[in-house]
């Protein structure tokens, strides 16, 4: 855009804008009544201005290239195959298979499926070598091959979700080497850390420094990997501008720790919205933040989207909802323009802000958890455990309290509202005590104790 169009205006500075904002208050002390503080210790102010601004700090967030990606469960190939074949002639244009265990047959699973134009992705919940050998044998014989593939194994996050290794950390970082040597990806899951009430700075550190945990071995094993792409699985929360600035700053991070290694990695960010603030009650209500989340996630620049059904924390997977779930999606890129615009969300003195901010502090706390022996022993020793369950409570407060509101559950809820005939999935924390290596990080709703109540009185 051409300066001369603003020539005719007197440029205004942020200390003008104060100014004439502290004379219209009449009195009112301009922190106190505009100023409020968030979870990650950062002040939101009233408005933004260049003058806060470095310009050549801007960063970049590509939300052209986004990818609508549907997620199966597979328990049948035949049946898991027929869903993805389903999936893709309505407007998926990813597929992720989640893969519990290593009977299933991946032969079955991708044929008659033609992926000429389709990325293909296969999360696996155990650790095999014997099947990523086969797994390779099968695509390579197929036409998705060229197109590129990716299988995610993320060993640190079972052992933060489990609170056990697969087998130990010597085997499991053993046969890690070989399936990276062979998949050239690595995964980092780091959903678990917003799904079990971090706050925004843990999880962009905790993220970042389970990442490290990798690079760390990979540099000091591994002679034969001189490229990676590391995947990392990000869950969105409802906080609209804070989730875009999250995935930027991850993506700032991201660069600054990958700088620091000699081969070559590049990112991918694969977001889904969060399930922390999904709901029982008035349960369409989950459509509208999942829309928001998703909408952040495309500003933000995440690479493939995978949108959350507004049933799915109480129903088993089912078609209506599925449907639902991908058709907001291809409204949003398709209606409402959000794949056609490249680096939407540049040039906002607000996110930019907030950004830079987030990065700031969330590299402080990775060197901090470097400085006392990585991630690895700040897990062993339970200091991760116990700052997000700090952090977890803290909202969790907010939330008894109405001040997190959740339309529908903790603000004007439907007393008329009857749900304990409709769950197919228990939708609480599962309690099952067995002997673990360190104490896992649980994943938890805000709106669950309130919920149980309910139920009970129904």
């Amino acid at each position: 855009m051409s300066d001369k169009l603003f020539e005719d205006f007197n440029s205004v500075s942020s200390k003008h804008w104060k100014h004439k904002i502290q004379y219209d208050l009449k009195g009112a002390d301009y922190n106190e009544t505009l100023i409020w503080n968030t979870n990650e210790d950062i002040s939101v102010k009233p408005f933004y201005h260049s003058d806060d601004i470095n310009f050549n700090e801007f960063q970049t967030a590509r939300n052209e290239e986004w990818k609508i990606c549907q997620s199966i469960y597979v328990s049948n190939s035949i049946n898991a195959t027929l869903k993805a074949i389903n999936a893709i002639e309505r407007g998926a244009e990813c597929i992720k298979f989640i893969i519990p265990n290593d009977t299933i047959s991946i032969s079955e699973l991708i044929q008659n499926i033609d992926f000429d134009t389709l990325p293909l992705c296969f999360e696996l919940h155990f650790l095999s070598e014997d099947f990523i050998t086969n797994l390779s044998k099968s695509i390579s014989k197929s036409s998705i091959f060229i197109n590129g593939i990716s299988i995610q194994i993320d060993i640190i996050g079972n052992l933060v979700r489990t609170g056990n290794w697969f087998n130990n950390l010597k085997d499991d970082f053993t046969k890690l080497n070989h399936i990276v040597s062979e998949t050239k990806s690595i995964t980092i899951d780091s959903s678990i850390y917003q799904n079990a009430g971090a706050n925004m700075v843990q999880q962009l550190a905790y993220s970042i420094s389970h990442a490290n945990e990798y690079f760390n071995y990979f540099e000091g094993n591994s002679n034969n990997i001189n490229s990676i792409e590391v995947n990392f699985n990000v869950a969105i929360g409802t906080n609209y501008f804070f989730e875009i600035a999250k995935l930027r700053a991850l993506r700032l991070l991201y660069d600054v720790l990958a700088a620091e290694y000699k081969f070559k990695v590049t990112l991918k960010i694969n977001a889904t919205p969060t399930k922390r603030n999904k709901t029982l009650y008035d349960y369409n209500t989950n459509m509208l933040r999942t829309t928001t989340e998703c909408m952040s996630a495309v500003l933000g620049g995440a690479d493939t989207i995978t949108n959350l059904a507004y049933d799915a924390i109480y129903h088993k997977d089912n078609e209506f909802g599925e449907r639902i779930a991908r058709n907001q999606l291809l409204i949003l890129k398709h209606e409402s323009y959000f794949g056609k615009v490249n680096n939407a969300s540049d040039g906002s003195y607000y996110i930019e802000s907030l950004t830079n901010q987030l990065a700031e502090k969330a590299l402080e706390l990775f060197k901090n958890l470097e400085a006392n022996g990585g991630f690895l022993k700040q897990l062993k020793t339970g200091t991760i455990q116990r700052k997000i369950k700090e952090a977890a409570l803290k909202e969790q407060e907010q939330f008894n309290l109405g001040q997190e509101a959740l339309i529908g559950t903790n603000k004007h809820p439907n007393t008329n509202d009857k749900m304990k005939e409709e769950l197919e999935l228990y939708p609480f924390v599962k309690i099952k005590p067995r002997k673990t290596l360190i104490e896992p990080i649980i994943e938890k709703r805000l709106a669950e104790t309130l919920e149980q109540e309910r139920l009970n009185k129904e």
